[in-house]
Order: C-alpha cells, then sequence, then structure tokens
C-alpha cells in the first residue's frame, strides 16, 4: 500500500521532493535454499536488520518453515512522471509510468573506494536506455581484463549468452559509458556494493522490466542517504543509510538540520534518531514522539 506523505531529503549533490512511502511490515516463509542475504537481496532489506529483527545469530543456518519478520518500508526519493530513478545508498529501483510509481525493485551497484584499488563506484547523474539486448555477449570491459590479469585469473574478452554470462538473459545499455542495468547470475550480490559499476538485478524482477521498459526511457542515478516523510496521519518517518561512497561530511548534523529547519524538532524522539544514525537500518521508521 502507498501512502501521500511530504517528503524532504539529505543527498548529494542536490534537493529533491517525492510524496510516498511504500512497503511495511512482512512475514517471510524460508524456502529451501534460502540464505538471510538471499532474503534481503529480494526484499530489498539489508541482512543484518532482518538478522537483529528476529534475534537470530547470522552464523547459523536458517530452517525450512521458519518465520522472519521483515520491514520493507522505503521512502521514495524522487518523484517524476517518467522513468527510472536509481538510488544509489539504498540500492532501489524505481520504475515511473504516467505519473505513476510502477515497479521497484533491489539492486546491486558498484563497489565502494579502496585505497589501492580501482574505482568500481556507480556514478551518479541522468542517463537514457539506449539499447535492449536479449541473451547478450559480454565484451569485457579492457578495465576488467586488467584486473584479472592482476588476480592472476584467466583473462577474457567475450563472454557468450549462456548460464556462466555475467549479464544473464537481459540488459540494458544506458547512456553512462560501460554501465548497464541486466539480470544477474548471482543473486547474492544483490542489495549489495560487489559490481563493476553496473546494476545487477534479479531474474524475477529484470524480465518483465526489460519487456515493459521502452528505448530512450530517461532515468537517473541519484545519491541520498537521509529521508524524512510526514505521513498524512502526521507520523514522521526517517530512513537513514550507509554514506557507502563517502560524499556526506557530517550526516548527523545534516540530519539534525533537516529535522530542525521542518519545524519537527518538538514532535520527534531524539533517541530513536541518534539510534538510526548509529544504525544506518535502510528501513523507514517512525521517530514521531
Amino acid at each position: 500500500m502507498y501512502s501521500l506523505v511530504l517528503v524532504l531529503l539529505v543527498l548529494f549533490p542536490v534537493a529533491a521532493h517525492a510524496n510516498l512511502l511504500i512497503g511495511g511490515d512482512t512475514v517471510y516463509i524460508v524456502q529451501s535454499g534460502d540464505t538471510l542475504e538471499r532474503i534481503g537481496a529480494r526484499f530489498g532489506v539489508n541482512w543484518r536488520s532482518i538478522a537483529t529483527e528476529n534475534n537470530l545469530d547470522f552464523r547459523n543456518y536458517l530452517q525450512i518453515g521458519q518465520e522472519l519478520k521483515i520491514n520493507t518500508r522505503k521512502i521514495v526519493p524522487k518523484f517524476i512522471d517518467n522513468g527510472i530513478i536509481i538510488n544509489i545508498p539504498d540500492r532501489t529501483l524505481y520504475y515511473f509510468r504516467n505519473s505513476t510509481l510502477e515497479k521497484t525493485f533491489p539492486v546491486g551497484l558498484g563497489r565502494p573506494p579502496a585505497k589501492g584499488k580501482r574505482n568500481w563506484t556507480t556514478p551518479h547523474g541522468p542517463f537514457s536506455i539506449v539499447r535492449k539486448d536479449k541473451n547478450p555477449s559480454w565484451y569485457v570491459p579492457l578495465s576488467i581484463q586488467q584486473e584479472m590479469a592482476e588476480e592472476g585469473k584467466p583473462v577474457q574478452t567475450i563472454v557468450p549468452p549462456g548460464p556462466d554470462n555475467p549479464l544473464g538473459r537481459f540488459s540494458l545499455r544506458t547512456s553512462i559509458p560501460a554501465i548497464l542495468i541486466h539480470e544477474t547470475i548471482w543473486p547474492g550480490t544483490v542489495y549489495q556494493f560487489r559490481s563493476h559499476g553496473c546494476i545487477r538485478v534479479l531474474p524475477e524482477h529484470m524480465e518483465d522490466f526489460f519487456h515493459e521498459v521502452e528505448l530512450n526511457t530517461q532515468g537517473e542515478l541519484i545519491y541520498n542517504v537521509a529521508k524524512i516523510a510526514v505521513s498524512d496521519d502526521g507520523r514522521i518517518f526517517l530512513e537513514i543509510h550507509n554514506d557507502i561512497y563517502g560524499k556526506i561530511s557530517n550526516l548527523s548534523r545534516e540530519t539534525e538540520s533537516m529535522i530542525k529547519n521542518l519545524g519537527l524538532s518538538e514532535q520527534v524522539n531524539w533517541q530513536k534518531v541518534e539510534l538510526m544514525l548509529r544504525n544506518k537500518s535502510g528501513t523507514a521508521e517512525d521517530i514521531s514522539l
């Protein structure tokens, strides 16, 4: 269920507005082959938050039939009439058609910066869909070939279609050089930062999305770390993510300033705000008094 909300954001590099709060509390029944990472990837929730919510020791195996409580609540970071919004910190794609949020699903994105390592971060900025490929071949970029060689792996230049192709069965080429939105053969890497910059999508989400999205669809990769929303019934929600690419100078100060500038200082539980800034769970939580 979607609820209308007033939303303001802490983000890099410019401010934006949106008006949807989506998701909520749900119960998932563990299936054969499930892991916390895979469940988190499916729902777009940090697997550590699932473990904490359910008092689980992540070192132990899940039991088939086990019930897990999962909070999938999110604040939509930006509302547009048509196109794609991908918010990097919350690793989520939002697809709009005719001023309606048509689809939303978790994605995997580029690795965070690391000293002495290549830069595989997913860039932010506008893009368009310039090509659609079914059963694509993967033409391995030179930078990834060099990484293969550095790591002592066999260097591949072209990977043909098939079960070993990292692009899966469907890929959408964006106007950003070397950045694809594609199906992944590694579902556990969705809702993670493990790619070489591309946007990885679970097979069950990518197939329908591939057929619906048209060439020249416009999109934008944005970087919203913290979001706040006031619902129709006056409840205040806050959503905090890790500043995975290190773009925010002081997230605590900026979040506190945002709340004060909105005139909400006397209506929020500041202890809950401080706890959320420490935990950075990535789900929207009620901070109302």
